[in-house]
């Protein structure tokens, strides 16, 4: 019987190169792309000497082509930090919107079946804590934020219109804070910035009074969700994410805990829109899927550390280690 065969977009990423991991493990033909904007060749080089794996160095904003059959396509090709979106504003909403469309056309083609990964950002500052997936969201289109926030949303509508109008096998995955090994160090997000910053004996720098929450999830958790969502009959958007809540204050002081250090939290101004929730409502994975997460902030936080702590020192040192081409 021949394997099945699944695109994975954004594949050289932090939750893209795990999807490949998983796809390999699953015995899939797993065909990479990446342009690697963001996307690191070291998340995936390991899997470069299989021969169900291959790799295309392509952007999806322009046209994508794939010989032979697909039966699924993951669409996590995305800027996803806000130093990332901040400074490419404009592939940020192409990925969303241009190479959203090109992806839903090869599935149609190829009849494929394709889940697209959404975020928690498409509830932007949310008004109802937790946030479950009939919340319509509090988002700024013009804000900062909203080059992301609105390249997702026009990505579910896109997705669900092919769903509709061209009876597509669509999924809609909206992923909450998420960590694990092979994030980039000091991408933006509070994790990886808190953990930066205690490797390099600074003070941790939380924005206003650290009073806003987040809710974080192990990457292995994560992954599981998704592999379900794929193959689960369910087609409206789905939150994964781990419920458990935790104030940015004290997540700062749990890095500190952990990292054996003495640094000091220190308060920066509240950038515009920052939401001051962030929790999934998972009652619908649960109910559909059987998912919940089982590995806890403790266990995945050291995981994490020690991965942070095995990079080289100049990229512990360097604050902002990845570049950009404009275009």
């Amino acid at each position: 019987m021949a394997r099945k065969r699944i695109l994975i977009t954004g594949a050289a990423g932090f939750l893209g190169s795990h999807l490949c991991d998983r796809f390999i493990k699953e015995d899939y033909h797993v065909i990479a792309m990446d342009n690697l904007i963001t996307g690191d060749l070291r998340n995936i080089e390991h899997l470069f000497k299989l021969e169900n794996f291959e790799f295309y160095n392509h952007d999806v904003s322009k046209f994508v082509y794939v010989p032979g059959d697909l039966d699924f396509i993951l669409h996590f090709a995305s800027p996803a930090s806000p130093i990332d979106y901040l400074k490419i504003p404009i592939q940020t909403l192409k990925v969303g919107s241009l190479g959203t469309h090109n992806l839903l056309g090869l599935a149609r083609s190829k009849n494929a079946r394709m889940l697209i990964a959404s975020t928690s950002e498409v509830y932007g500052d949310p008004s109802v804590n937790p946030q479950p997936e009939e919340y319509w969201g509090n988002v700024n289109p013009v804000g900062p934020r909203g080059v992301y926030d609105e390249a997702k949303r026009f990505q579910e509508a896109i997705t669900m219109a092919y769903h509709t109008f061209h009876g597509l096998e669509t999924r809609i995955i909206r992923i909450f804070n998420t960590y694990g090994p092979r994030m980039r160090l000091n991408d933006g997000r509070v994790l990886p910035a808190f953990i930066g910053q205690a490797l390099r004996g600074e003070s941790l720098t939380m924005f206003g009074d650290g009073s806003q929450t987040r809710s974080f999830c192990y990457v292995d958790d994560l992954i599981e969700g998704i592999y379900r969502l794929l193959h689960s009959d369910y087609a409206q958007p789905m939150n994964i994410g781990n419920p458990d809540e935790i104030t940015i204050r004290q997540f700062g002081e749990e890095i500190i805990k952990l990292t054996g250090t003495d640094q000091k939290l220190i308060s920066l101004p509240l950038p515009t829109d920052d939401p001051k929730q962030r929790r999934p409502d998972i009652t619908k994975a649960k109910a559909i899927l059987g998912w919940e997460p089982k590995v806890g902030r403790a266990e995945g936080l050291k995981i994490t550390y020690e991965y942070f702590k095995s990079l080289p020192d100049k990229e512990i040192q360097h604050k902002d280690f990845t570049y950009y081409n404009k275009n």
